[in-house]
């Protein structure tokens, strides 16, 4: 078997130690990365946690401020700002209030307060921010749902069902929804409005609902003619309406008041010129008309 010299014994001996170095050097450098990376995700969980448990105060901004400014030279800055369920709010207001712009560190951004100046937005209902890192926010609005026209002292405005105000701009974009009137009417409106629903030849020809004194209602019909509703038995007076419009079409003839706020008698008043009229309602409402 033929020997090896010694210069070819020395490079077959290196040549596995060669190896062994370069593997060596690989696991220190996977170890300083996996060290490096497991520093970067303790500071910013310590970041993150510190800031939730602070309750996203400002004015524990400048404590953050080093912090903030390390994170965002290691790329968590503000890259895109995602926002969904936005219809009716104005996006200038939305942006304002999100009050961030791209290349802000993303982990100085307080969710909190922002969740908090969106709401007090009147057009939202309910905001979700979500942070995903490493520079994306994403905006989730739940709007309210415009559910009548208030008109009181002149004024128009968009109201939901729990007669909170939503917006006095852009009323006439929402001319379907039914008119209700006076000081205290988004309170009370809602429950009249829904029984009203039961009845579809008398929802139809409402022009407006007219709340009286803070005790009762009226209901304005299309053709000008006023009906008068007992305090607190409307469903009852409301049913009688109905099955006199069914047996004689008292609605469609030429009466300006029907006064039904007596249990056991009805009051009809005739309108001025005593000229029949038959009114053909096409379902659209009196917004935008003052009562």
């Amino acid at each position: 078997m033929p020997r090896l010299t010694r210069s070819k014994k020395r490079a077959a001996d290196a040549r596995p130690a060669s190896w062994k170095l370069l593997l060596r050097r690989w696991r220190r450098a996977l170890l300083r990365l996996g060290l490096g990376a497991a520093a970067f995700g303790v500071l910013v969980f310590l970041v993150l946690a510190v800031r939730s448990h602070q309750g996203g105060s400002d004015s524990l901004a400048p404590r953050f401020a080093l912090a903030d400014a390390a994170t965002a030279r290691l790329g968590l800055r503000v890259r895109t700002i995602i926002v969904e369920g936005r219809a009716n709010t104005p996006e200038p207001l939305v942006q304002a209030a999100i009050g961030v712009a791209p290349g802000d560190p993303i982990l100085g951004v307080s969710l909190t307060a922002m969740r908090a100046r969106l709401e007090s937005l009147t057009w939202v209902q309910q905001a979700e921010i979500e942070r995903h890192l490493p520079g994306t926010l994403i905006v989730r609005l739940t709007e309210r749902r415009p559910f009548a026209i208030w008109q009181t002292q002149g004024r128009f405005t968009l109201i939901d069902r729990a007669g909170r105000e939503v917006a006095d701009e852009g009323v006439a974009n929402f001319k379907s929804l039914p008119l209700v009137v006076g000081a205290d009417a988004p309170a009370h409106a809602t429950a009249m409005l829904d029984l009203l629903e039961r009845y579809p030849a008398i929802r139809t020809r409402l022009a407006a609902l007219v709340r009286v004194g803070g005790r009762r209602w009226n209901l304005r019909l299309v053709n000008g003619a006023d009906v008068l509703l007992p305090e607190g038995h409307e469903a009852e007076a409301l049913a009688r309406l109905a099955a006199m419009q069914a047996d004689h079409a008292l609605l469609d003839r030429a009466f300006a008041v029907v006064d039904l706020r007596a249990p056991d008698r009805l009051v009809l008043r005739p309108r001025p010129d005593s000229r029949p009229e038959t009114t053909k309602p096409d379902g659209e409402t009196a917004a935008g008309k003052p009562i």
